[in-house]
Protein backbone atom coordinates (compact mmCIF):
# COMPACT_ATOMS: atom_id res chain seq x y z
CA UNK A 1 0.00 0.00 0.00
CA UNK A 2 2.61 2.35 0.88
CA UNK A 3 4.38 1.88 -2.47
CA UNK A 4 1.53 2.84 -4.16
CA UNK A 5 0.65 5.53 -2.24
CA UNK A 6 4.28 6.93 -2.83
CA UNK A 7 4.08 6.56 -6.60
CA UNK A 8 0.60 7.88 -6.57
CA UNK A 9 1.73 11.00 -4.52
CA UNK A 10 4.94 11.32 -7.51
CA UNK A 11 2.37 11.13 -10.17
CA UNK A 12 0.42 13.83 -8.98
CA UNK A 13 3.69 15.67 -7.94
CA UNK A 14 5.04 15.43 -11.50
CA UNK A 15 1.67 16.83 -12.96
CA UNK A 16 1.52 19.51 -10.58
CA UNK A 17 5.48 20.37 -12.24
CA UNK A 18 4.14 20.11 -15.38
CA UNK A 19 1.62 22.26 -15.31
CA UNK A 20 3.80 24.77 -13.59
CA UNK A 21 6.42 24.32 -16.51
CA UNK A 22 3.71 24.62 -19.64
CA UNK A 23 2.97 27.92 -18.00
CA UNK A 24 6.49 29.44 -18.20
CA UNK A 25 7.27 28.31 -21.15
CA UNK A 26 4.22 29.23 -23.09
CA UNK A 27 4.11 32.67 -21.20
CA UNK A 28 7.60 33.38 -22.14
CA UNK A 29 8.36 33.15 -18.21
CA UNK A 30 6.52 35.88 -18.16
CA UNK A 31 4.79 35.58 -13.83
CA UNK A 32 1.22 36.80 -15.05
CA UNK A 33 0.98 33.74 -17.77
CA UNK A 34 2.34 31.11 -14.73
CA UNK A 35 -0.58 33.04 -11.99
CA UNK A 36 -3.12 32.72 -15.15
CA UNK A 37 -2.29 28.58 -15.53
CA UNK A 38 -2.19 28.13 -11.82
CA UNK A 39 -5.68 29.82 -11.45
CA UNK A 40 -7.09 27.64 -14.47
CA UNK A 41 -5.99 24.45 -12.65
CA UNK A 42 -7.31 25.22 -9.26
CA UNK A 43 -11.06 26.48 -11.29
CA UNK A 44 -10.91 22.86 -13.13
CA UNK A 45 -9.34 20.96 -9.64
CA UNK A 46 -12.21 22.63 -7.42
CA UNK A 47 -14.90 21.87 -10.30
CA UNK A 48 -14.19 18.04 -10.41
CA UNK A 49 -14.07 17.93 -6.33
CA UNK A 50 -17.32 19.86 -6.17
CA UNK A 51 -19.43 18.21 -9.10
CA UNK A 52 -17.30 15.07 -10.00
CA UNK A 53 -20.77 12.88 -8.70
CA UNK A 54 -22.83 14.63 -10.24
CA UNK A 55 -21.26 14.57 -13.79
CA UNK A 56 -20.48 11.07 -13.82
CA UNK A 57 -23.84 9.86 -12.45
CA UNK A 58 -24.97 11.92 -15.61
CA UNK A 59 -22.77 10.12 -18.20
CA UNK A 60 -24.01 7.13 -17.22
CA UNK A 61 -27.49 8.13 -16.86
CA UNK A 62 -27.30 6.57 -13.34
CA UNK A 63 -30.28 6.82 -11.01
CA UNK A 64 -30.06 6.77 -7.11
CA UNK A 65 -32.21 4.39 -5.58
CA UNK A 66 -33.38 3.21 -2.21
CA UNK A 67 -33.35 0.14 -0.21
CA UNK A 68 -36.98 -0.21 -1.07
CA UNK A 69 -36.07 -0.06 -4.90
CA UNK A 70 -33.45 -3.04 -4.60
CA UNK A 71 -33.04 -4.40 -0.97
CA UNK A 72 -30.60 -6.95 -2.31
CA UNK A 73 -28.17 -4.98 -3.95
CA UNK A 74 -28.49 -1.50 -1.21
CA UNK A 75 -28.00 -4.30 1.70
CA UNK A 76 -25.12 -5.74 -0.03
CA UNK A 77 -23.51 -2.49 -0.12
CA UNK A 78 -24.33 -1.39 3.75
CA UNK A 79 -22.97 -4.97 4.71
CA UNK A 80 -19.36 -4.04 2.76
CA UNK A 81 -19.54 -0.59 4.09
CA UNK A 82 -20.00 -2.06 7.86
CA UNK A 83 -17.25 -4.10 7.67
CA UNK A 84 -14.80 -1.57 5.98
CA UNK A 85 -15.66 0.50 9.11
CA UNK A 86 -16.99 3.62 6.14
CA UNK A 87 -19.75 5.55 5.91
CA UNK A 88 -22.51 4.21 3.99
CA UNK A 89 -22.42 5.44 0.21
CA UNK A 90 -25.22 7.04 -1.65
CA UNK A 91 -26.42 3.84 -3.86
CA UNK A 92 -27.34 4.60 -7.81
CA UNK A 93 -27.88 1.70 -10.63
CA UNK A 94 -27.35 2.57 -14.47
CA UNK A 95 -29.38 1.01 -16.77
CA UNK A 96 -26.31 0.03 -19.49
CA UNK A 97 -26.20 -3.43 -20.33
CA UNK A 98 -22.73 -4.39 -20.20
CA UNK A 99 -21.58 -5.62 -16.49
CA UNK A 100 -19.57 -2.63 -15.02
CA UNK A 101 -19.40 -0.04 -11.61
CA UNK A 102 -17.80 3.02 -10.96
CA UNK A 103 -17.49 4.78 -7.74
CA UNK A 104 -17.94 8.77 -7.08
CA UNK A 105 -18.04 11.78 -5.13
CA UNK A 106 -15.32 13.85 -3.03
CA UNK A 107 -15.10 11.89 -0.14
CA UNK A 108 -16.17 8.90 1.86
CA UNK A 109 -18.82 10.93 3.41
CA UNK A 110 -20.02 12.13 0.12
CA UNK A 111 -19.47 9.43 -1.93
CA UNK A 112 -21.85 7.69 -4.57
CA UNK A 113 -20.96 4.10 -5.68
CA UNK A 114 -22.95 2.73 -9.09
CA UNK A 115 -23.53 -0.59 -10.91
CA UNK A 116 -25.21 -0.98 -13.97
CA UNK A 117 -28.08 -3.30 -14.82
CA UNK A 118 -25.50 -5.29 -16.91
CA UNK A 119 -23.23 -6.12 -13.56
CA UNK A 120 -26.44 -6.82 -11.24
CA UNK A 121 -28.49 -9.25 -14.11
CA UNK A 122 -25.39 -11.13 -15.35
CA UNK A 123 -22.65 -12.29 -12.37
CA UNK A 124 -23.07 -13.99 -9.79
CA UNK A 125 -23.69 -12.83 -6.04
CA UNK A 126 -20.69 -13.20 -4.87
CA UNK A 127 -18.97 -11.78 -7.69
CA UNK A 128 -20.81 -8.58 -7.67
CA UNK A 129 -19.85 -8.29 -3.77
CA UNK A 130 -16.47 -8.33 -4.88
CA UNK A 131 -17.22 -5.53 -7.74
CA UNK A 132 -18.90 -3.31 -5.04
CA UNK A 133 -15.85 -4.25 -2.31
CA UNK A 134 -13.92 -2.87 -5.08
CA UNK A 135 -15.40 0.55 -5.68
CA UNK A 136 -15.53 0.78 -1.98
CA UNK A 137 -11.95 0.69 -1.75
CA UNK A 138 -11.63 3.46 -4.05
CA UNK A 139 -13.88 5.55 -1.90
CA UNK A 140 -12.06 4.66 1.72
CA UNK A 141 -8.77 4.94 -0.44
CA UNK A 142 -9.82 8.68 -1.59
CA UNK A 143 -8.87 7.58 -5.26
CA UNK A 144 -12.14 9.57 -6.35
CA UNK A 145 -10.55 13.10 -5.54
CA UNK A 146 -7.00 11.97 -6.59
CA UNK A 147 -8.54 11.44 -9.96
CA UNK A 148 -10.49 13.89 -10.24
CA UNK A 149 -7.40 16.38 -9.59
CA UNK A 150 -5.53 14.28 -12.25
CA UNK A 151 -8.18 14.53 -14.87
CA UNK A 152 -8.73 18.46 -13.72
CA UNK A 153 -4.88 18.90 -14.35
CA UNK A 154 -4.54 17.32 -17.69
CA UNK A 155 -7.48 19.27 -19.22
CA UNK A 156 -5.58 22.25 -18.02
CA UNK A 157 -2.68 21.48 -19.46
CA UNK A 158 -4.60 20.20 -22.66
CA UNK A 159 -7.11 23.75 -22.71
CA UNK A 160 -3.56 26.08 -22.35
CA UNK A 161 -1.72 23.89 -24.82
CA UNK A 162 -4.35 24.38 -27.39
CA UNK A 163 -4.46 28.47 -26.84
CA UNK A 164 -0.70 28.37 -27.18
CA UNK A 165 -0.51 26.59 -30.37
CA UNK A 166 -3.26 29.20 -31.90
CA UNK A 167 -1.25 31.68 -30.74
CA UNK A 168 1.91 30.66 -32.17
CA UNK A 169 0.63 30.14 -35.43
CA UNK A 170 -1.16 32.82 -36.30
CA UNK A 171 0.97 35.27 -34.51
CA UNK A 172 4.14 33.30 -33.32
CA UNK A 173 6.43 35.81 -35.38
CA UNK A 174 5.39 38.81 -32.94
CA UNK A 175 5.13 36.65 -29.74
CA UNK A 176 7.57 37.94 -27.40
CA UNK A 177 9.71 36.26 -24.03
CA UNK A 178 10.41 32.78 -26.25
CA UNK A 179 10.53 31.06 -29.10
CA UNK A 180 7.77 30.04 -31.21
CA UNK A 181 8.96 26.96 -32.35
CA UNK A 182 9.94 25.86 -28.61
CA UNK A 183 6.09 26.99 -27.91
CA UNK A 184 4.29 24.97 -30.52
CA UNK A 185 6.73 21.78 -29.40
CA UNK A 186 5.62 22.28 -25.87
CA UNK A 187 1.82 22.56 -26.93
CA UNK A 188 2.19 19.27 -28.66
CA UNK A 189 4.09 17.45 -26.29
CA UNK A 190 2.80 19.03 -22.89
CA UNK A 191 -1.13 17.03 -23.19
CA UNK A 192 0.56 13.80 -24.12
CA UNK A 193 2.70 14.02 -21.40
CA UNK A 194 -0.21 14.65 -18.82
CA UNK A 195 -1.79 11.88 -20.11
CA UNK A 196 0.28 9.46 -19.92
CA UNK A 197 0.70 10.72 -15.97
CA UNK A 198 -3.32 10.47 -15.69
CA UNK A 199 -3.39 7.43 -16.80
CA UNK A 200 -0.41 6.17 -14.75
CA UNK A 201 -2.52 7.54 -11.31
CA UNK A 202 -5.50 5.71 -12.39
CA UNK A 203 -3.83 2.31 -13.01
CA UNK A 204 -1.86 2.55 -9.72
CA UNK A 205 -5.01 3.06 -7.81
CA UNK A 206 -7.12 0.36 -9.84
CA UNK A 207 -4.13 -2.30 -8.52
CA UNK A 208 -4.82 -1.16 -4.90
CA UNK A 209 -8.48 -1.33 -4.77
CA UNK A 210 -8.15 -5.15 -6.33
CA UNK A 211 -5.74 -5.61 -3.15
CA UNK A 212 -8.03 -3.63 -0.62
CA UNK A 213 -11.21 -5.72 -1.60
CA UNK A 214 -9.70 -8.69 -1.39
CA UNK A 215 -8.80 -8.54 1.69
CA UNK A 216 -11.96 -6.74 3.09
CA UNK A 217 -13.10 -10.37 1.56
CA UNK A 218 -11.15 -12.44 2.57
CA UNK A 219 -10.27 -13.90 -0.72
CA UNK A 220 -9.39 -12.14 -4.33
CA UNK A 221 -11.19 -14.97 -6.14
CA UNK A 222 -14.66 -13.11 -6.65
CA UNK A 223 -13.14 -10.08 -7.49
CA UNK A 224 -10.76 -12.46 -10.04
CA UNK A 225 -13.51 -14.17 -11.86
CA UNK A 226 -15.61 -11.09 -12.24
CA UNK A 227 -12.49 -8.99 -14.27
CA UNK A 228 -12.73 -11.91 -16.29
CA UNK A 229 -16.58 -12.14 -16.98
CA UNK A 230 -16.98 -8.52 -17.56
CA UNK A 231 -13.75 -8.34 -19.81
CA UNK A 232 -15.34 -11.01 -21.80
CA UNK A 233 -18.67 -9.60 -21.90
CA UNK A 234 -17.70 -5.80 -22.60
CA UNK A 235 -16.51 -6.28 -26.20
CA UNK A 236 -20.06 -7.90 -27.15
CA UNK A 237 -21.75 -4.85 -24.81
CA UNK A 238 -20.21 -1.43 -25.79
CA UNK A 239 -21.06 1.32 -23.16
CA UNK A 240 -21.50 5.04 -24.59
CA UNK A 241 -19.72 7.05 -22.00
CA UNK A 242 -17.17 10.51 -22.83
CA UNK A 243 -13.78 9.10 -22.37
CA UNK A 244 -12.90 11.49 -19.38
CA UNK A 245 -15.42 9.44 -17.38
CA UNK A 246 -13.91 5.71 -18.63
CA UNK A 247 -11.62 5.81 -15.55
CA UNK A 248 -13.49 5.81 -12.91
CA UNK A 249 -15.42 2.37 -14.01
CA UNK A 250 -13.43 -0.80 -12.62
CA UNK A 251 -12.98 -2.08 -15.83
CA UNK A 252 -12.77 0.44 -18.70
CA UNK A 253 -15.76 0.62 -20.51
CA UNK A 254 -15.53 1.68 -23.85
CA UNK A 255 -13.90 -2.07 -24.05
CA UNK A 256 -10.11 -1.59 -25.25
CA UNK A 257 -8.47 -4.60 -26.69
CA UNK A 258 -5.48 -6.42 -25.49
CA UNK A 259 -2.42 -5.68 -27.40
CA UNK A 260 0.38 -7.56 -27.78
CA UNK A 261 3.79 -6.24 -29.13
CA UNK A 262 5.50 -3.37 -29.31
CA UNK A 263 1.81 -1.64 -30.22
CA UNK A 264 0.29 -3.63 -27.61
CA UNK A 265 2.69 -2.18 -25.05
CA UNK A 266 2.74 1.34 -26.36
CA UNK A 267 -1.15 0.97 -26.20
CA UNK A 268 -0.38 0.06 -22.66
CA UNK A 269 0.58 3.26 -21.75
CA UNK A 270 -2.39 5.40 -22.86
CA UNK A 271 -4.81 2.55 -20.83
CA UNK A 272 -6.82 3.65 -18.24
CA UNK A 273 -6.22 0.73 -16.04
CA UNK A 274 -4.03 -2.26 -15.95
CA UNK A 275 -3.72 -5.11 -17.94
CA UNK A 276 -6.92 -8.06 -16.62
CA UNK A 277 -4.25 -10.69 -16.86
CA UNK A 278 -2.30 -9.27 -14.47
CA UNK A 279 -5.25 -7.66 -11.96
CA UNK A 280 -6.46 -11.40 -11.93
CA UNK A 281 -2.96 -13.01 -11.32
CA UNK A 282 -1.88 -10.85 -8.09
CA UNK A 283 -5.81 -11.21 -6.96
CA UNK A 284 -5.44 -15.19 -7.14
CA UNK A 285 -1.81 -14.17 -5.34
CA UNK A 286 -3.35 -12.72 -2.10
Amino acid sequence: MFKNTMKTTVLLAGMGALIVAVAGILGGGSTTSLAIGLVLALVMVGGSYWFSDKLALRSAKARVITREQAPEFYDMVERLAVRADMPMPTVAISPNAQPNAFATGRGPKHAVVCATEGLLQTLPRDEVEGVMAHELMHVKHRDILIGSVAAAIATAISFMAQIAMYSTMFGGRDRRGGNPLVALAVAILAPIAASLIQMAVSRSREYEADRGAAELLGTGEPLARALQRIEAIATQRPMAVQPAQASHYIHNPLAEARGGGQGGQFAKLFSTHPPTDERIRRLLAI
